[in-house]
């Protein structure tokens, strides 16, 4: 299940557990695609538990869209993960250092107040 809601002008929060198929993420990608053409400098608040590997499908309902998702990514200057995988946090901070200009930070999961602060936070 991959969840988005937009929750202020700026912000959206993402809720991904368990297995993606390819209707989930096509509908997953449409509706943040869709929630995100109005933001600028947003917050983007990524909940992960029980994270799956998505189906091949999937994944290549994911590659169809990147043009639109990297368009995407510079709406946001900020992302907090929130999981409590150490492999996902350091693989949310790494893909950070792959989109200059969005800072993505990991938290564990019961750190919700700290992402919350960080997320809140001005641009270091």
């Amino acid at each position: 299940m991959l969840k988005i809601n937009k929750v202020a002008h700026n912000r959206i929060d993402i809720e991904l557990s368990g297995r993606l198929n390819s209707d989930d993420m096509k509908l997953a990608l449409d509706n943040l695609i869709s929630q995100s053409k109005s933001i600028e400098h947003g917050r983007m608040l990524y909940r992960i538990n029980d994270f799956d590997f998505p189906t091949l499908g999937a994944i290549g309902v994911e590659l169809s869209r990147l043009p639109a998702l990297f368009g995407l990514i510079h709406r946001f200057d900020r992302a907090a993960v929130l999981s409590d995988k150490k492999w996902i946090q350091r693989m949310s901070e790494f893909e950070g250092h792959l989109f200059p200009g969005l800072e993505i930070k990991a938290f564990d999961c019961n750190d919700v107040l700290a992402a919350e602060a960080w997320l809140a936070g001005s641009p270091d």
